[in-house]
């Protein structure tokens, strides 16, 4: 078993190395570098790293203002800061002029823990899908955080990505494991239900499919590290041939993964969708292992929903 890793570790590090080699990358941070892990770069390459002070909006315009000029940028804050804050400059500044800006969000969601609710973003995931010439990536693990990273760099327009602070279990160890920006990844095959998953949630669904397999349940997880484009395939070949879906996300169950899916199979092959996420409430201060119990987000809900059906 490999050690637990956060997802914003792996981003700090992943881009540090980015950094070395490409020189036309710019790493932009609202003053949490330390959090962010940015501080990797500063560190690595000092020359590619500007700390634009607690001013989220203007690190955006100044951002699209280096993309403009054909730089490679990646913007860094926690992600309530990065995705609410600085909306409108997002939206009109990157993504109206579709320019080449990497938005890399950590602290999202609920495990933002003691912070609480004013610093747990559990509704980016709905704003930056939202937004037109927009690439929404949401990785699990290490492994898959270092592909969306790379994956975002060699991507000519905006992304956001989704990352987060607490350290994850690895589940992406598999030789056969292979990353393409929006496709979806079948970790468990099954033909009873479906679950439906992303980032932090992915290895609670997989442990809620191992302990469904020893009551002779078996569901199928799909973990969707691409919220947009979404892949509408694997999404309808999950309808058709398992009929029950169950979408799980650390965020509200208003306007993120669930209502994506839920999209997709309204329009293409209606069958019944449940979602576990944030039932429209803000969160509290607390730690995250509470937190999630406190909300549901645990695989004995996914289980409990499941079974519902």
């Amino acid at each position: 078993m490999m050690s637990k890793i956060a997802t914003r570790e792996a981003y700090g590090n992943t881009l540090a190395k980015l950094a070395e080699v490409n020189k036309n990358i710019i790493v932009l941070d609202a003053d949490l570098s330390k959090s962010t892990k940015t501080c990797d770069v500063k560190n690595s390459s000092p020359e590619s790293f500007y700390n634009m002070g607690i001013a989220e909006a203007n690190m955006v315009g100044v951002a699209a203002g280096l993309a403009s000029c054909g730089k490679t940028v990646f913007a860094s804050s926690f992600a309530m800061f990065l995705a609410g804050r600085a909306f409108e400059q997002i939206r009109n500044s990157i993504a109206y002029t579709k320019l080449n800006v990497k938005l890399c969000a950590t602290h999202s969601g609920i495990s933002v823990g003691e912070d609480g609710a004013s610093h747990q973003a559990i509704e980016d995931i709905a704003l930056m899908r939202s937004i037109p010439n927009m690439t929404v990536l949401s990785p699990c693990d290490s492994i898959e955080t270092e592909e969306c990273i790379k994956a975002a760099a060699n991507y000519n327009g905006p992304c956001y990505v989704r990352l987060g602070r607490l350290a994850v279990d690895t589940v992406n160890t598999s030789d056969n494991y292979k990353f393409e920006l929006g496709k979806g990844v079948t970790l468990r095959e099954g033909n009873d239900c479906t679950i439906i998953t992303t980032g932090s949630m992915v290895q609670l669904s997989l442990e809620a499919s191992d302990k469904l397999r020893l009551e002779g349940i078996n569901a199928r997880v799909i973990n969707l590290h691409t919220i947009k484009p979404i892949d509408k395939d694997i999404i309808i070949k999950a309808a058709k041939e398992t009929g029950k879906i169950v979408t799980a996300e650390e965020h509200s169950i208003i306007g993120g993964l669930g209502s994506a899916i839920s999209e997709v199979v309204c329009e293409s092959y209606p069958v019944p969708v449940k979602k576990v996420g944030i039932k429209d409430v803000f969160g509290q201060s607390g730690k995250p292992d509470e937190l999630f119990e406190k909300y549901n987000l645990t695989s004995d809900e996914i289980i409990r929903v499941i079974k519902s059906f």
